[in-house]
């Protein structure tokens, strides 16, 4: 790996660090009826959430671990349905245990990764067939995109500018091929075009952090101005997660 790539792995690890350390900080103020309580996601509660967070964090440690020695491991023992039942299992939890559990996952996860050095960036893991730098671009997303999903003070608006930058480029994929498509950032000088240039575009304007919050499928703070030529139009159908 270059040593920009390098530097480049390291500022996100900080940036990572930092997600967690804000989410400890939330973890808290929790109670019992707040974990109950509804989040982002249809059909889960912030517990589930949270248990979430839990479980792909030290699924994604592992992942640094193993690749550490040389060996590449399953993100989960089971699969997808081992995964959904301990969400399940761990969204059971009071406010304390859960909290608990969370913040036992994040200091797995930061010691896990603080062990990755400037030459082991491109250690091959099995998520995705990626490498380590990609498989902590994964934890990034997950830590930051799930905060703000279990509604308990951290919101898209808050996500790093960084981070949404990272988002519009990793979920490209969920613009359709056919569509023209052009995010204008109004709180920064940005502009992202996805698809054929020459064709007649939708545009879509909002601030940063709500343009990355929506390619992401989660709720803008405000609501975007989306244009075809001559008139406004509703936002755009996307295509599922890459």
């Amino acid at each position: 790996m270059t040593e920009t790539h390098a530097q480049q792995a390291e500022a996100i690890r900080a940036a990572v660090e930092t997600g967690q350390e804000r989410l400890r900080a939330l973890l808290p103020a929790l109670t019992d009826d707040a974990v109950r309580g509804p989040s982002e996601l249809p059909g889960w509660t912030r517990a589930h959430v949270l248990s979430h967070i839990e479980g792909v964090a030290r699924a994604l440690a592992r992942q640094a671990r193993y690749a550490l020695r040389g060996e590449l491991i399953e993100p989960y023992d089971g699969g997808r349905p081992a995964r959904a039942a301990a969400i399940e299992a761990g969204a059971v939890r009071g406010a304390a245990a859960l909290g608990d559990a969370v913040r036992a996952a994040l200091d797995e996860a930061s010691a896990a990764w603080s062990a990755v050095g400037p030459a082991d960036w491109t250690r091959p893991v099995r998520h995705r067939n990626g490498d380590l730098r990609s498989a902590l671009l994964a934890w990034w997303r997950e830590l930051e995109i799930h905060a703000a999903d279990a509604r308990i003070g951290h919101g898209p608006r808050d996500w790093p500018r960084e981070l949404c930058h990272h988002l519009l480029d990793h979920l490209a994929p969920r613009v359709p091929e056919g569509l023209p498509l052009v995010l204008t950032a109004t709180d920064e000088t940005f502009s992202r075009r996805y698809g054929d240039a020459g064709a007649p575009s939708v545009t879509v304007s909002g601030t940063l952090t709500d343009l990355a919050a929506w390619l992401a499928r989660r709720t803008p703070q405000q609501p975007l101005d989306c244009r075809r030529p001559g008139r406004t139009v509703p936002p755009p159908e996307l295509l599922d997660w890459p």
